[in-house]
């Protein structure tokens, strides 16, 4: 079987186009089709708890769905679209059909004065309002005096909160957690970014010949999602080793890494050691119970260490919750570069194990198995770097660190930590030492 495939960044950028216009909030059609469409890439299960429902300190909201919305100058011009923009109506917006003043109206828009051309994004979930969002040019533009038409159509009914699911099992017997939101509307980084790269990492893992641990990857509505799913999985969630927040994922700036709340757990290790291999130094944020799930994820009772790794993340770039977050502001190749980030830190979980030496009593004979060059004298030599390849050096120093640090005690996470030497060649000598009865592998040590 082959290896997974990392996708171009043509095809990230592609699936991100195709899921900005769709019009998607808690509940409702467009988180069915938002999750209809991540089904090509990813093999979820589409799951769903009833509006109603009590969980925990919340309750699911009525499943709301929009099909129009304008506010019209009475000879019928539009001022404001739904139709050229899903952000122009606050988020569960109950049905409006009425003329008025002006002075009426304007209660009921909201603008970003220092981003005149932006449209704001803003809800109202728990708490039935109506309201209309737009460009500050465009609230200038309008009659102060003149009377508008005003129709939000609308529903707020009885029906389901949806959300998606998958389980990857692997052969450990831990558990690591993948998490993403997917209500957000009319918006490229925040968060279109972060359901096309869970859906990508999805098929990476789904493309692996076997999985070392077992993953469980959710696309939820961000909070209320979170919420129900922890309350209808609270066994296995407390049972998590840690896992991801994917977010904000593509915007032009540099590379952010956002903690766990507890900061030095098993995943901040690995997220770090795949940042210093790649030879970035991330723009690191320390855990703040603010921002996305992670916060409800890692509360008292589940206390699930969180992380993220993003670009542009949410609060960090002043396109956040606005229009100009738009495909143009998220490129194929930020996508793909924060991908591979994503990738580095889970191939590090998956290839973590606890090796011990066969041979404690000073350091084996590594010559005779083929493992060091046959002419001594040259390893770490200045003067004769021409004469002794490099590849050389870095294998015979992966090994000798091996040997030295594997004594039982230690995942390859510590070793890779404690000698410097990149991961990647720290695993490929313990192949090597095993292979040669050098090295054992014994149980892993459990993070938690």
């Amino acid at each position: 079987m082959k290896g997974p495939i990392l996708p171009s960044a043509a095809e990230l950028h592609s699936l991100l186009k195709r899921l900005y216009p769709i019009t998607r909030s808690l509940t409702g059609d467009g988180v069915r089709e938002t999750l209809r469409v991540v089904q090509e890439v990813a093999d979820l299960e589409i799951q769903e708890y009833p509006s109603g429902a009590q969980v925990y300190d919340w309750q699911i909201p009525r499943e709301w769905n929009i099909r129009d919305a304008h506010i019209s100058t009475l000879d019928g011009q539009r001022v404001v679209d739904f139709r050229r923009n899903g952000l122009h109506v606050v988020g569960y917006s109950v049905p409006v059909c009425e003329e008025m003043a002006f002075a009426d109206l304007e209660p009921h828009l909201h603008t970003l004065p220092n981003l005149p051309d932006a449209i704001p994004y803003r809800t109202s979930y728990y708490r039935e309002n109506w309201g209309f969002c737009l460009t500050q040019k465009q609230l200038e533009a309008m009659d102060r005096n003149a009377r508008y038409h005003v129709v939000i159509d609308s529903t707020l009914e009885d029906g389901v909160l949806n959300f998606g699911e998958k389980l990857l099992r692997g052969t450990s017997g831990r558990e690591f957690f993948l998490s993403t939101y997917c209500c957000h509307p009319w918006m490229a980084n925040d968060n279109q970014s972060g359901v096309v790269l869970t859906a990508f990492l999805n098929r990476y893992l789904s493309q692996k010949e076997e999985l070392h641990h077992s993953y469980r990857i959710v696309w939820v509505p961000e909070t209320i999602g979170a919420i129900s799913y922890l309350a209808h999985n609270e066994l296995a969630m407390k049972n998590l080793e840690g896992g991801f927040v994917l977010s904000c994922c593509g915007g032009p700036g540099p590379l952010a890494y956002k903690e766990t709340f507890l900061g030095d757990h098993l995943i901040d290790r690995a997220v770090k050691l795949a940042f210093r291999d790649a030879g970035i130094e991330p723009w690191l944020r320390p855990f703040a119970p603010d921002g996305s799930d992670e916060r409800q994820y890692s509360m008292p009772a589940f206390r699930i260490p969180m992380c993220t790794i993003a670009k542009d993340k949410y609060y960090d770039y002043a396109y956040y919750h606005t229009s100009l977050d738009d495909p143009d502001f998220v490129t194929g190749e930020n996508l793909l570069s924060t991908l591979k980030m994503y990738i580095d830190a889970i191939e590090i979980l998956e290839r973590n194990r606890v090796f011990k030496t066969t041979m404690p009593y000073c350091e084996p004979q590594l010559g005779k198995r083929g493992l060091y060059p046959q002419i001594g004298g040259a390893h770490n030599q200045f003067g004769n770097v021409k004469k002794c390849a490099m590849s050389i050096e870095a294998e015979v120093d992966a090994l000798t660190w091996m040997m030295f640090l594997a004594d039982g005690t230690m995942d390859m996470v510590d070793i890779a930590e404690r000698s410097a030497q990149p991961y990647s060649n720290l695993c490929v000598a313990a192949v090597k030492l095993v292979e040669n009865g050098l090295l054992e592998e014994i149980q892993e040590v459990n993070a938690r």
